[in-house]
């Protein structure tokens, strides 16, 4: 009976360690930047960006969207990483912004308690 407890409380105190080991790095929230390439004139093409960096691990999902629905044609550059070993990716997509739209970056990953978008702000 004695020796059960004994691999019990091992069997909990591995799975504690375990969870918490030192060389397994905590999620790091992404920073998201999103912005055109050009100055913005209504209903003129230009081109949508949503920059995200700094994130670990790379499990990561980013969607455009427009008026809170995804934007088709969208397209996603390879990721990458920086010189601090954390990633960085661009995702981009033609548009041409009209009055009265709302166009936002909405970004999944481990770093945030939920999915967050980003606002663009046409005078960014």
């Amino acid at each position: 009976m004695a020796r059960v407890a004994a691999a019990a409380l091992l069997l909990v105190l591995v799975a504690v360690v375990g969870a918490q080991r030192p060389d397994v790095p905590t999620p790091k929230a992404p920073k998201v930047e999103v912005y055109s390439r050009r100055h913005v004139t209504a209903g003129k093409e230009n081109v949508l960006n949503c920059f995200v960096s700094g994130f670990h691990p790379p499990q990561i999902d980013i969607a455009l969207l427009k008026n809170g629905e995804p934007m088709t044609g969208v397209q996603y550059a390879d990721m990458s990483f920086n010189d601090e070993w954390y990633f960085e990716r661009l995702v981009h997509v033609p548009f041409s912004p009209k009055d009265g739209e709302v166009y936002a970056c909405r970004v999944t990953h481990a770093g945030f308690p939920e999915p967050r978008s980003f606002q663009w702000d046409p005078d960014f």
